[in-house]
């Protein structure tokens, strides 16, 4: 008969009363989130007190959006607000392509923007910023070669 194996969970050696080892400044928890998606990407944005820096999966901007038009694009919602000074932000982005990355990175700022400050929201109404763009690739239909195209029709 095999001898019975019994697991034990490991028990936690800090002491009560003792601060834990992932204690936070007050300052790094100041922060406002907003979600943002565009085609499949999806972007996670955190705003936090700093000076402008952009980091998106733990790259600077300049990496993670090769093209200025790209980088132009996410920075809109900050510029119209006058607040790109203000924040770090911090980004994880998953799924999709650079463009509807920078889409849906620049919807999770506006969203992000938001929350710190109601009073942004007319503005980035206004132009745009805080509306999901609902176009999304059409499904490809059976009996054709694609959503819309059709296979080679012959009449005789």
């Amino acid at each position: 008969m095999p001898a019975r194996i019994t697991r034990t969970r490991r028990r936690s050696r800090r002491h009560p009363g003792q601060p834990s080892a992932r204690s936070h400044n007050v300052a790094a928890a100041i922060q406002y989130y907003g979600t943002g998606r565009r085609k499949t990407s999806t972007a996670r944005v955190f705003l936090r007190p700093g000076n402008g820096g952009i980091v998106v999966n733990h790259k600077p901007i300049e990496q993670a959006f090769p093209t200025e038009a790209l980088r132009t694009q996410i920075k809109q919602p900050m510029a119209v607000t006058e607040t790109a000074d203000k924040f770090d932000i911090l980004a994880t982005i998953a799924g999709g392509g650079i463009a509807g990355q920078a889409g849906a990175l620049r919807l999770g700022i506006a969203r992000a923007l938001v929350e710190y400050n109601l009073e942004l929201r007319p503005r980035l109404k206004k132009e745009g910023f805080l509306t999901r763009d609902a176009r999304i690739k059409e499904r490809k239909k059976y009996g054709q070669k694609g959503a819309r195209k059709r296979f080679q029709f012959s009449k005789r």
